[in-house]
């Protein structure tokens, strides 16, 4: 754990923490804007960039963790399974992956990164961090759009190719890629949504449904809640455990019990609703700590500028087009594009991991973070201000 984080007890840092997410709420107000922009702003302003307030410690980057789970899975219980998983939003992926990644490999390159490195960078382009843009979308009202379908059905299987693509920029490398491991890689991510689906729908909703009907639900039924966030943390585990992020996990438990008729299903919405305004602020916190500045040389800033809008213009032009070819409308079609943009700590980790393994030096992996962190700000300035400026 950080050495200032140490010093502070954990019921100072989580009031810390919740002030600085108050504060973001102050701004977003201010500037009329998402509130999970003006909560990073504020994690900006708190953190090592700024004043040095809040450091990301190890107790930040799990609560942080944990809010993401939350938030997925509560977006979860808005969508049902079949409104995501479509060949469309399969092929919104496919090439939503294939030129991030090829343009974020040349851009690498252009600018004398060697192939290894130019490799990394290309894959961290690839994977969409849901979190911020389906957060968005539920401020705003939209979550049920057809949009924000496919925002997160594409996100979702795009999770699976970018952990895909992970793995062969990895094999790569190490000069040890091969067929059987890709396939071992895909067929460990599918399987594992497949089951995920098969065992919420016939089974876990039985069981909660069942639970619903008891005395003891009668006499308790924040059960209900406790069984349903347990489910949200079991399927993270598993997710986290095939390679996938936690956070699909959580959202595929949630999706398992949308729709799900309960005397007192108000309870566990309700509750996860709750959870999720604690913790989601502390994940947004979070993005905006994580950032230090200082790392930032004036050298490094033009590849971060140029990273940041291939980045974009990527996702736009990748998920965007796609959408229009298959006839869902313009502005459902930018939608999808923008909303797709935002890296977050997808593209963290893999930075993290190229860092580690020694392809990319401490002033690449911040520049990784900072188009990170500029991919997550501007895409809820864009659908708030633009898009949906005359329907919000």
């Amino acid at each position: 754990m950080d050495s200032t984080g140490s010093l502070l007890s954990i019921e100072f840092q989580m009031s810390l923490l919740m002030f600085v997410a108050l504060a973001g709420y102050l701004i977003a107000y201010r500037i009329n804007q998402s509130a999970v922009v003006g909560i990073i702003l504020a994690g900006i302003v708190v953190g090592p960039s700024v004043f040095g307030f809040v450091n990301y410690t190890d107790l930040v980057e799990t609560l942080a963790h944990l809010g993401a789970i939350v938030l997925l899975f509560t977006i979860g219980l808005e969508f049902r399974i079949g409104d995501i998983l479509k060949v469309r939003y399969f092929i919104i992926a496919l090439i939503g992956i294939i030129i991030p990644a090829s343009a974020g490999y040349l851009l690498a390159v252009v600018f004398g990164y060697d192939f290894k490195a130019s490799i990394f960078i290309g894959t961290a382009l690839t994977a969409t961090s849901i979190a911020i843009t389906a957060n968005v979308l539920r401020e705003m009202g939209k979550l049920q759009n057809e949009s924000a379908k496919a925002i997160i059905g594409a996100a979702v299987i795009d999770d699976v190719l970018a952990l895909l693509a992970l793995s062969v920029s990895e094999g790569i490398v190490a000069g040890n890629l091969s067929g059987l491991s890709i396939l071992t890689t895909l067929a460990k991510a599918a399987g594992f949504i497949v089951l995920g689906i098969i065992i919420g729908r016939w089974l876990l909703t039985r069981l909660i449904i069942g639970l619903d009907k008891t005395k003891i639900a009668g006499k308790y039924p924040e059960s209900l809640f406790i069984f349903a966030i347990m489910i949200a943390f079991l399927y993270a585990m598993a997710a986290d455990y095939v390679g996938l992020s936690g956070i699909v996990g959580s959202f595929l438990a949630g999706a398992s019990f949308a729709g799900v008729k309960l005397t007192r299903g108000h309870i566990f919405r309700e509750g996860s609703e709750h959870l999720q305004i604690i913790f989601a602020s502390i994940f947004f916190v979070s993005l905006g700590v994580i950032m230090d500045m200082h790392a930032i040389t004036l050298n490094v800033l033009w590849f971060v500028l140029a990273l940041t809008v291939v980045a974009i213009l990527a996702k736009v032009i990748g998920c965007g087009l796609p959408a229009y070819f298959q006839r869902m409308g313009l502005r459902n079609s930018l939608t999808i594009g923008i909303g797709m943009v935002p890296r977050g700590e997808v593209a963290m980790i893999v930075g993290l991991i190229g860092l580690t393994q020694g392809l990319v030096d401490q002033s690449t992996y911040s520049a990784i973070i900072l188009m990170s962190l500029l991919t997550t700000i501007i895409p809820p300035l864009i659908l708030r201000n633009w898009i949906y400026k005359k329907t919000a």
